[in-house]
């Protein structure tokens, strides 16, 4: 699962000509589901996400959260975060999970940021979609759950 994470002061998501989601200063959460993901990427990646302080404090260091902040978070599922670029022009999404795996664990990481104390709103899956962004700073983040930390068992 591969998060891109853009710090914003406002967001929307239009679909055909209604606009169906917009927040204000927060996070906009470009997330793709890989193959083999499962729920526990999902949240963890989430709990990652609500806790990641890129939001200045009164010293302007990077020491809040989205939570600190009760800042809002938009989240887009975007499976061209999976493209395989290495051969030829054409990218290759084949590490993508397919539609009906990918949107329940969308649906994860959302409930479990919402569960954080975040407030969520939501692309459309599936949906071609016109996202606004206005990137505060501009500060942008990676995340890949292969990548975070997994919790020490026993």
């Amino acid at each position: 699962m591969r998060a891109v994470i853009q710090r914003v002061r406002c967001a929307s998501v239009t679909v055909g000509d209604e606009r169906i989601a917009d927040i204000g200063r927060g996070l906009v959460v470009l997330l793709g589901v890989a193959a083999g993901d499962d729920a526990e990427d999902a949240a963890r990646l989430a709990r990652k996400t609500a806790e990641l302080r890129i939001f200045a404090d009164a010293a302007g260091r990077f020491n809040l959260s989205l939570l600190d902040i009760s800042g809002q978070a938009l989240v887009v599922s975007q499976f061209t975060l999976l493209a395989d670029t290495r051969k030829g022009r054409r990218p290759s999404f084949t590490q993508a999970a397919p539609p009906e795996e990918a949107e329940p664990l969308v649906d994860t990481f959302c409930a479990t940021l919402r569960d954080a104390g975040a407030e969520v709103r939501t692309g459309r899956f599936g949906a071609r979609m016109l996202v606004e962004i206005q990137n505060d700073g501009p500060v942008t983040i990676i995340l890949d759950s292969g990548e975070l930390e997994r919790p020490r068992r026993g």
